[in-house]
């Protein structure tokens, strides 16, 4: 952890303004859009700390949005996907609206019930060249696009093809095959650059 400069402390926690809500560092927190029209910005704490006068402010690491990068946003991102970047700021912590939980992308896809305050990421993301590390995924469609968790995929139990469009499974296999679909679940996976 860096050396907190002269005049100001390091904390352990700092609760949400008007809550009970206590954020550590590690935590991912939905901060305050200067733009009421926007949803929150996610970030995750990495050091708290006051000055003199007792004003709490929050190093954070941004996370970013699929539409808010170089790329924008893409057929296979999920709803509620964000990548994490190596953009850091330091903010007021009276930003700070409300607490969220930013998943693996697996961890994600394994939620029986997806809240208002959980998210997923898959990506880290360098800000200043669009960069993503892993530049590659795996991909189960016949489509070879990344996986979208707010798809419902299906396997032709005929040929094994996965589809992440019933329709387009039915359409194509059914005069091919007759037999039954299942949804996705385990299976093989190749990867695919995007």
């Amino acid at each position: 952890m860096a050396k907190t400069k002269p005049g100001k402390k390091d904390l352990d926690s700092y609760t949400i303004k008007g809550t009970n809500k206590v954020v550590k560092v590690g935590d991912c927190v939905l901060m305050r859009p200067s733009d009421s029209d926007k949803p929150p910005y996610v970030a995750r704490v990495e050091k708290i700390e006051a000055d003199h006068r007792n004003n709490v402010r929050v190093r954070v690491r941004w996370y970013y949005r699929p539409e808010e990068s170089i790329g924008g946003r893409r057929q296979f991102h999920g709803a509620k996907e964000l990548f994490l970047s190596d953009h850091y700021d330091v903010q007021s912590a009276h930003t700070i609206e409300g607490k969220c939980t930013v998943h693996s992308f697996k961890n994600y896809t394994k939620l029986e019930n997806v809240g208002a305050e959980d998210y997923f990421c898959r990506f880290e993301y360098k800000a200043a060249t669009g960069g993503f590390t892993p530049d590659r995924v795996a991909v189960y469609c016949k489509c070879e696009m990344p996986y979208n968790p707010d798809d419902l995929m299906v396997q032709c139990e005929g040929c094994k093809d996965w589809v992440d469009e019933l329709v387009e499974l039915e359409e194509r296999h059914s005069l091919v095959h007759s037999v039954p679909f299942s949804l996705k679940g385990e299976g093989s996976a190749c990867c695919r650059a995007f």
